[in-house]
């Protein structure tokens, strides 16, 4: 079998052929795509990223300052923002480099990321932005960061719509080919038409992982023929009246999209059918599903040809491309429109449709009825796609031919051997349900704790964990706004104080003017800020700017807050420090109950600054030695151990187990998972024993003696046509994702494809994780990971 060769930096570099890369290395390599096809324009062009980390892009940054170098070879900075509002608002100052001919470039082209709570909260920067414009030969690309089902965020969320208030354009890939593909059709369609583009990443997408045809000619944009540029253009300009802003966008931009999309075909009939009668219109994460249901009723292009079907797939869900869609629906008696959350595409065909003859019925949201169909409210169980749309064939199709009479009882012998799998899989209950938890020595394990009588808020982060522990916590608000609902709830209970818990990036992205508002309304709060020198809940980050707990005192103290003190796990490294605002007291965290006791008896706003590093940050740190690694480690001695737990109260931590022994459980010190926090000591226990520069020792390595791996059998492949499905399940930090990546490599290094869709949610804090592996022969024959 002949071997593909490969090199790791292929998803980045290689410029012909296919590479393996995720969807977030997949943004990665956009901005130096485009680099290369402007200079091979004769255009000196330059990139520039800034956005906000979270869900399911909380990855991207991490991977842009992995690759800074090559991006800057490049000419494409990387900017990461204080928030996205800001952030948005640097990529819209991109546009203006130009304008007043002090441009280093001939344009620079922008991308912007956000979480959909970040595209929420900078709604007037991104109409601002889209109002203004885009350069001609810049452009600019916004990610919209939408976690569907909640998995790792406090609301389930869809960004479509503030995008349409802006009047942003959207594009909705259906996977990581498509991303590379829409964004290279964004970048040109922004800088035509004088608007934002926004590019939708949900789970199913950005976070999963296939092979893709990386050549630069891949994509062969059109500019429109059939659309006349209006004399002054539609790019941004200076000077420049709003009212010129408002008339330009709304009367000429819009329409430029329309025929952009049309001119480039970007809305594609994927099946069809000469006497087609019921149409199917899908688009992204949904697409994915519609082509996984039609998998299961082995519904492919020759069976639509014969049972009348006829699937197009929108890439452009707003605004919708008119032409096409009525080419689409014409001849149809039925059109299904598939799309998650509530419906983009539906109302917009409708209105298209309204006034058309013969016009088909349109079901979606609801079905012939008006009962519900496809939900808003969760997501897409293609299941019930598959039972949707066979029921509607089966029902509307009546067979002229042998061929159709054939291919209706091999479709209702599907649907009966689907529905008896759905009746089967209904009886099984889940037997476990993993929650996530706080790491093995984590910081908040201790910083949550409340004194006995006192309640304490939630906020973003992994603290917000705290709220299903027995911690006197609950409650939370949106980023940055910990502490005003206090402001609001204050005044109208019968509770005097309360704690605000808030995470040190929050109060770096925007929680200082929480802080603001709370001492500007003269409320009864402590402020726990926790400073654990990493954004922990996205995986480690760094602040994105200069933070120091010295600074932090000196901020809050000149916003007018009472008393400031800090909490930490070692005020030695304080000592002699002078930085602190004045008054500030550093107390060890062994006196945080006594310290909280104080300060809420104390009238007004007051501020604890709780520092200790990220107990998982320490682990990454301590392999790299870029953080001290203390030579003591804690052991459990099981025959003097009486198994009353109170270790594990006084820890919180998950690195103390339970131990079976003849006496009766006991407790022991998981060495593997311990992060050396050594709060499990703090009761007064004879059990626990001190080992100072001891190591565990490491298993032997397994001698192969002669044996070479030439002598090893060959395992026995299986066969298959089109997918060989593969799930493989575990926890965080246990290999599941690796091995999904070495067989997804493997499939590619012997040139088959590969569709890779890792579940993950919160695994960093040792919740459930699954991967979805698909190999085929032909990436084509995969039309969705997910299995």
């Amino acid at each position: 079998m002949e071997k593909r060769q490969v090199v790791l930096q292929d998803k980045y570099l290689l410029e012909k052929g296919r590479a393996i890369m995720t969807g977030i290395q997949a943004l990665v390599r956009l901005p130096m795509v485009q680099r290369r096809l402007d200079q091979s324009r004769g255009w000196n062009s330059a990139g520039f990223i800034s956005g906000y980390r979270g869900s399911p892009l909380g990855a991207l940054d991490q991977q842009l300052v992995l690759n800074r170098e090559l991006l800057e070879e490049h000419h494409v900075r990387f900017n990461p923002g204080v928030n996205e509002d800001l952030a948005a608002t640097s990529v819209w100052g991109t546009q203006q480099a130009e304008i007043h001919g002090q441009g280093r470039y001939d344009g620079v082209f922008g991308l912007w990321y956000g979480k959909g709570p970040g595209i929420d909260r900078s709604g007037d920067a991104l109409r601002h932005a889209n109002l203004a414009g885009t350069s001609s030969r810049g452009g600019v690309l916004a990610l919209m960061g939408d976690d569907h089902t909640c998995e790792s965020s406090t609301t389930c969320h869809q960004s479509e719509f503030a995008m349409m208030d802006a009047m942003v354009p959207v594009f909705n890939p259906a996977g990581v080919q498509e991303i590379l593909d829409f964004g290279l059709y964004g970048w040109a369609l922004s800088r035509y038409s004088g608007c934002w583009v926004g590019l939708k990443c949900i789970h199913d997408t950005v976070e999963s992982t296939a092979t893709v045809d990386v050549s630069a000619d891949r994509c062969n944009i059109i500019l429109p023929e059939d659309y006349q540029i209006p004399p002054d253009g539609l790019n941004i300009r200076w000077p420049d009246s709003p009212h010129e802003q408002e008339r330009r966008l709304h009367e000429y931009k819009l329409d430029a999209v329309r025929a952009f999309v049309r001119a480039n075909r970007l809305n594609r009939v994927l099946m069809d059918s000469q006497n087609a009668r019921i149409g199917i219109l899908s688009t992204g994460k949904a697409l994915l599903d519609t082509r996984l249901a039609l998998d299961e009723l082995s519904l492919g292009p020759q069976e639509a040809e014969v049972l009348g079907v006829r699937l197009m797939q929108v890439a452009m869900t707003w605004p919708l491309e008119p032409e096409g869609i009525l080419e689409f629906s014409q001849g149809l008696k039925l059109i299904v429109v598939i799309e998650e959350k509530r419906g983009v595409i539906e109302p917009q065909l409708k209105e298209l449709l309204y006034h058309t003859a013969d016009a088909p019925q349109v079901i979606g949201k609801q079905d012939e009825q008006g009962a519900l169909l496809f939900p808003s409210a969760g997501a897409l169980d293609p299941n019930h796609i598959a039972l949707t749309l066979s029921d509607r064939i089966l029902e509307r199709c009546t067979p002229k031919a042998s061929s159709e009479t054939s291919a209706l009882s091999q479709l209702r012998d599907r649907v009966g051997k689907l529905r008896e799998r759905i009746e089967s899989s209904g009886k099984i209950e889940e037997s476990l349900s993993r929650l996530p938890y706080f790491c093995a020595g984590c910081p908040h394990n201790s910083s949550t704790v409340v004194p006995e009588g006192s309640h304490a808020y939630a906020g973003i982060g992994c603290h917000y964990m705290a709220q299903w522990m027995d911690r006197s916590t609950a409650g939370f608000t949106q980023m940055g706004a910990e502490g005003a609902n206090w402001v609001g709830e204050s005044f109208f209970s019968k509770r005097e104080h309360v704690f605000q818990n808030i995470g040190d990036g929050t109060y770096f992205h925007s929680g200082l003017l929480a802080i603001r508002s709370a001492i500007a309304a003269n409320v009864n709060v402590t402020f726990k800020i926790l400073f654990n020198d990493a954004v922990a809940m996205t995986g480690g980050q760094p602040m994105d700017g200069p933070l120091t707990v010295p600074r932090i005192t000196q901020q809050v103290r000149a916003e007018g807050a009472g008393e400031v003190v800090v909490v930490t796990d070692d005020p030695n490294r304080y000592q002699g420090e002078n930085r602190f605002a004045s008054g500030v007291t550093v107390y060890e965290r062994k006196q945080l109950d006594q310290v909280q006791r104080r300060l809420r008896e104390i009238s007004g706003v007051t501020v604890l600054v709780y520092e200790q590093t990220c107990a998982a940050e320490k682990r990454r740190r301590r392999k790299r030695g870029r953080f001290p690694d203390p030579p003591r480690r804690i052991f459990i001695n099981e025959e003097v151990c009486e198994g009353c737990g109170d270790c594990g109260v006084k820890s919180n931590c998950v690195a103390v187990l339970p131990l079976e022994t003849e006496l009766g459980r006991k407790r022991v010190v998981d060495q593997s998972a311990c992060n050396k926090d050594f709060s499990c000591a703090n009761g007064l226990c004879p059990s626990f024993v001190s080992v100072m520069g001891g190591k565990p020792r490491k298993a032997k390595p397994i001698s192969m003696g002669t044996l070479s791996f030439d002598e090893l059998p060959e395992p026995e492949l299986p066969q298959f046509e089109k997918n060989y499905n593969i799930v493989i399940t575990g926890v965080g930090g246990t290999g599941v994702i690796t091995i999904g990546a070495l067989l997804g490599m493997a499939s590619h290094i012997e040139k088959k494809g590969c569709g890779i869709l890792d579940m993950i949610g919160l695994a960093q804090k040792g919740g459930a994780v699954l991967s979805h592996l698909r190999i085929a022969m032909d990436q084509h024959e995969i039309h969705s990971p997910r299995i």
